[in-house]
């Protein structure tokens, strides 16, 4: 295995976890608030759609995601008019899959930590002349501060890890689509175990480590609030 591919599909694989990660935590913190304050009867179907990759099978979403994303679809056509290029088998397609299939591990410890926070503290807040825009940024997003970490390390965690979507809607372009899942998946098409188990030890040590992450944040929230 060459030095500089390994190199090369890494980077891919971290650039597409921290901005999977990124754009999720900027769309699920508002829109988490919002459903953990609503008592509307679509929050059900909601969060089931939120969850939904959860229990469907990752070639099913990638199969779905592969015929939105082509040439002759409307999103791939207009994909085509705006930036020239194809969206399937493209890195972008590959962001837009991992925002879906990671969403449930940003948006569920967000909308569970944004229910958590005491009705009495928010009513404080309005008390005191705060706007809803104030109390969510003033109470809410301090009190969830650690829910925010554990959720952006859970997103970047699982999107390292995704292989069934990627491959079905970016296969193995190096450079381009070739992450570090698919690249262990060849090397050992290929009968090649001692390239393969450099990657493998590689996704096993980067899941360890934002395991051991996401546990020492909550430990530490725990032992403040026993204090």
């Amino acid at each position: 295995m060459a030095n500089s591919l390994f190199w090369q599909t890494l980077g891919l694989t971290i650039q597409l976890a921290a901005i999977t990660s990124i754009i999720l935590l900027l769309i699920a913190i508002p829109l988490a608030w919002k459903i953990a304050r609503s008592n509307a009867r679509w929050r059900p179907f909601i969060e089931a759609l939120i969850a939904l990759p959860l229990v469907l099978p990752p070639s099913v979403l990638g199969f779905y995601l592969l015929i939105g994303f082509a040439p002759d679809s409307l999103l791939g056509k207009l994909w085509m008019d705006m930036f020239d290029q194809r969206l399937a088998f493209s890195f972008e397609a590959l962001v837009i899959a991992s925002i879906i299939y990671s969403a449930p591990f940003v948006f569920q410890p967000l909308i569970a930590s944004f229910q958590h926070i005491p009705e009495t503290l928010l009513n404080a807040a309005t008390s005191l002349g705060c706007t809803r825009r104030q109390r969510f940024v003033s109470v809410a997003l301090p009190m969830a501060k650690t829910s925010i970490i554990s959720a952006g390390v859970m997103g970047f965690a699982h999107t390292i890890g995704e292989f069934g979507v990627v491959l079905m809607i970016g296969g193995n372009i190096p450079g381009e689509t070739q992450v570090m899942s698919i690249a262990l998946y060849q090397q050992v098409e290929m009968l090649n175990y001692q390239a393969a188990n450099q990657y493998a030890l590689v996704l096993l040590g980067i899941s360890v480590l934002m395991l051991t992450a996401v546990y020492s944040l909550r430990y530490r929230r725990g032992s403040q609030h026993v204090a």
